[in-house]
């Protein structure tokens, strides 16, 4: 193979990336191995749409799939997927300032006043002394697939009606799939309502797969019963 042609073949990687419904579907699979009617639902895609996206991501050496009886799960070939991805987010952001404006855009909207922003080092760090309510606002399948140790889920969808497992008194930290990922705001934004102190985390799964933080699988905790 010449140079060129080496070069055309890290190329189609690249073309693999270029779809903002691929992305997502990578986001999704960062969250855990999934069977394609289920990405297909989240991601808001026909199963027919679905499969090709991900048959071009599996070409491109970025997804796994494997069988399981009638279904067909998929993965993310390996944590370096998810470290490429965030790499070309943070890339993106820095370097093109209309990503930049619409990045930060999205937090200014969805962000309620006050709310602050926090990194990963203050939340470990806090947690470790047991200042905050790590909080996993993910759907409960994503949790049980991988999640920061000692962390307690609520998915977003769930917590109006799950507010009393959290402490009146508690500092509430949420974290979601990925740093671009609505949930977690949407969960700040009910708990400040109701009179929570909260906290947005700036990174998500995605971003912590990609650093190698450990994530753990054990049983599902809530508020009021760790």
């Amino acid at each position: 193979m010449s140079k060129a042609e080496l070069f055309e073949s890290f190329a189609r990687t690249g073309k693999a990336l270029a779809s903002g419904k691929r992305l997502e579907l990578l986001e999704l699979l960062a969250q855990g191995e999934r069977p394609v009617q289920q990405l297909a639902a989240v991601a808001g895609l026909n199963l027919t749409t679905a499969s090709a996206h991900l048959q071009l991501l599996r070409d491109a050496g970025l997804v796994v799939s494997r069988r399981d009886g009638t279904r067909v799960l998929y993965r993310l070939a390996g944590p370096d997927v998810a470290e490429l991805m965030t790499v070309m987010f943070r890339v993106a952001e820095r370097h093109r300032p209309e990503v930049s404006a619409a990045a930060a855009g999205l937090a200014s909207q969805l962000l309620p006043d006050g709310v602050r922003v926090i990194d990963r080092a203050e939340l470990f760090e806090r947690s470790r002394r047991g200042e905050v309510l790590v909080l996993d606002v993910r759907p409960s399948v994503e949790y049980a697939a991988g999640h920061l140790p000692g962390a307690v889920s609520i998915p977003s969808d769930e917590l109006a009606g799950r507010l009393a497992e959290i402490p009146a008194d508690a500092e509430v930290a949420a974290y979601c799939r990925g740093r671009y990922c609505v949930l977690s705001y949407d969960a700040v934004h009910l708990l400040t309502d109701q009179g929570y102190t909260a906290h947005l985390v700036a990174d998500g799964v995605t971003e912590f797969l990609a650093d190698d933080v450990a994530l753990t699988t054990d049983r599902a905790r809530t508020g009021s019963t760790s």
